[in-house]
Parts: structure tokens; C-alpha cells; sequence
């Protein structure tokens, strides 16, 4: 083992941050530990893994940079406030980590919104940071072939490279089967190729310290605030204008959405619908309070879900739960 006075390992990180964010997803929505991956825990996980492969003390092994890539759409093409506010609560996240951020604009393609040129932009800036800045390994968390070219390069100035990737297949919300599997040939190329997937499932059977801080920690759902005054569903006309809060119960829960009881038409929401709580501690029956908002049908949805107590029924109230029609046009990849 080297000695604390050893000299420091530089290490710079970068994302592909569609591939990052699916990864999260994934444990959020498909693993059993249904919880996001924590970027504080993930870069703590960093230094020691870099620190064993390294053979230092691992208070030697430094994160000096973090970059995040990523296509996203513009304001206008988003519509939805939704949309914005959760790419506002990421950027939040990344800039608390002081993680830089990088985004292009999505181009559409065959009539569809792709992301072009990330891989590229990503290569270019690590490389340059790389030669600039000495880095002793640059961390890249992606999965693409794209990716190869950039660590060829970083081989020849002497920067080694830690790939953490992942290899997992699930079905999802429409019922289609997903694989998410690192290119082989970036495997090959890669001086430190990290199985997380296998690391993260031992560490969680093994109660791993550094495992469990991996994951956010999800805050316990408040109560329902006696101040608030509740829409009950009582007929056609109960989900009100767009801005009623309404109370609800929840009838229909799947992979990342579901339903609210709320005549005609019970409303719509997602796991980016949460104001607050886990997506994933939500049952069929809980009580929820909500907002009442439009999405890109021009249709009645529920924005700002949160779990809250069943509210004191007065004399003569009467709650309709009866089988109401899912609102099945709704498109849930529009929430995802």
C-alpha cells in the first residue's frame, strides 16, 4: 500500500447523462431497492474504487472535476411547466455537487426528438481537460461504442480510464423488454471496467455502508394539512378548473403512473407528478392530495401528487369509488 504521502490521484468524472438517468430509473422504478442513485453517494463510491485500483490511501484520491451531458429540449418545445420544473430540479442537484453541465439541443429526426452529438462533445471536452488539467483517471459512466475513440486517446497520454457500466434487462411501462448492456469493445478498451450492477446487488445483500449511501434516501410523506380545504369527487364537473386542489384516492397504480379517482374521467399522473414522498410507497386506496393540471392533450391530469392522511368524513359525506374508466389516451411517456 502507498504511503499518505504519496501524491495525489486527480480524478475527473463524466456522464452521459441519458444513460446516467436511465441507470437511476431503473433502481427507482425495476430493482428491488426502488430508490434513486444519491450523486454524493456515487462519487463517494468513486474515490474508493479509484483508490483500490490505484493502490492509495483513499483520502489521495480526489474527484477535482464532474461533467454532465445531456440532449434536452427547449422551452418551447417542452409545454409543459412540468417539464421544466424537473429539469430546474436536476440542474439544482448538479450544481449543488458542482457537477458542470453541458446540454444541446434535441434535433428531430423522422419526425422524433433525438440527441446528436453528445458522445462527440463529451469525448472532446475530456480529452482536452484530460491533456489541461493531468487527470490520473477520468470515470465515464456510459455504455456507448461511441465512447471507444476517447479511450484510445486517453491511453496514449497515460490517463487511465474507469468505466463504471451496468447489465440489466426489465420490462416497462407499455409492457415492452428493455436491455441496458455495455458495448463489449468499450469493456475491452477500458482500464478499470466496473461491474455495478454486481456490486451494487452484493453490497445491498451485504448491508455495504458505501452500498446503501449510494441510493437517496426517501423522506417519510407529511400529513394532511387541517388548514387545506379538500375537493371531494362528487360528479361530472368534480376535477374543477386547472389549479384545484383536490383529495383523492389513488385506483390504479403502475410501472411509474397511475390514476386518481376523479368522475368522468379518473385523472392521470406519473412518478414525475410527486410534489413530495416516493412514487413506490404509493397503494391503491392511499388518499392523495393534488393538483388539477392539463397535459399535452389538453386533457385533466393530476399534477403535484402527495400521499396525505384520509381526511375526517363529516355527516352525510360520501366518497364516489365506484369503477370509473381509466383515462387510457393519456400518454405516460410524456411524464417519463
Amino acid at each position: 500500500m502507498n504511503q499518505i504521502n504519496s501524491p495525489l490521484i486527480r480524478v475527473g468524472v463524466f456522464y452521459d447523462g441519458n444513460y446516467f438517468l436511465k441507470i437511476s430509473d431503473y433502481y427507482y422504478f425495476q430493482h428491488e431497492r426502488k430508490a434513486r442513485i444519491s450523486l454524493e453517494g456515487l462519487h463517494e463510491f468513486i474515490r474508493h474504487q479509484v483508490a483500490e485500483e490505484e493502490d492509495v490511501d483513499v483520502r489521495l484520491s480526489r474527484i477535482i472535476d464532474a461533467h454532465f451531458f445531456r440532449g434536452r429540449l427547449s422551452a418551447t418545445e417542452a409545454r409543459d411547466k412540468d417539464r421544466l420544473f424537473h429539469d430546474r430540479l436536476l440542474d439544482d442537484i448538479l450544481m449543488n455537487m458542482s457537477i458542470a453541465t453541458h446540454y444541446m439541443p434535441l434535433k428531430t429526426r423522422d419526425g422524433r426528438l433525438q440527441e446528436k452529438g453528445i458522445d462527440v462533445w463529451l469525448s472532446l471536452e475530456a480529452l482536452e481537460l484530460a491533456l489541461h488539467k493531468s487527470y490520473d483517471v477520468v470515470v465515464l459512466i456510459a455504455g456507448d461504442s461511441d465512447y471507444v475513440p476517447l479511450i484510445k486517446k486517453l491511453n496514449t497520454i497515460g490517463t487511465r480510464v474507469m468505466l463504471l457500466n451496468w447489465d440489466f434487462k426489465y420490462v416497462d411501462f407499455k409492457g415492452e423488454a428493455r436491455v441496458t448492456r455495455a458495448s463489449q469493445h468499450l469493456l475491452e478498451q477500458a482500464t478499470y471496467p466496473v461491474q455495478m450492477h454486481e456490486i451494487i446487488d452484493q453490497g445491498l445483500v451485504d448491508a455495504d455502508e458505501l452500498i446503501e449511501t449510494m441510493f437517496v434516501n426517501t423522506p417519510e410523506p407529511t400529513p394532511y394539512p387541517a388548514t387545506a380545504k379538500p375537493v371531494r369527487p362528487t360528479g361530472p364537473t368534480a376535477a374543477g378548473p386547472v389549479g384545484t386542489i383536490g383529495i383523492s384516492t389513488i385506483k390504479n397504480l403502475k410501472n411509474g403512473f397511475g390514476f386518481v379517482v376523479m368522475p368522468p374521467n379518473n385523472l392521470f399522473f406519473s412518478y414525475a407528478d410527486m410534489a413530495e414522498g416516493d412514487f413506490n410507497e404509493l397503494r391503491e386506496g392511499d388518499w392523495v392530495e393534488f393538483t388539477v393540471g392539463r397535459n399535452h392533450r389538453d386533457e385533466d391530469c393530476a399534477r403535484n401528487v402527495r400521499k396525505v392522511a384520509a381526511p375526517a368524513m363529516e355527516e352525510g359525506d360520501e366518497y364516489d369509488d365506484e369503477e370509473q374508466p381509466e383515462h387510457e389516451s393519456a400518454d405516460s411517456s410524456e411524464h417519463l
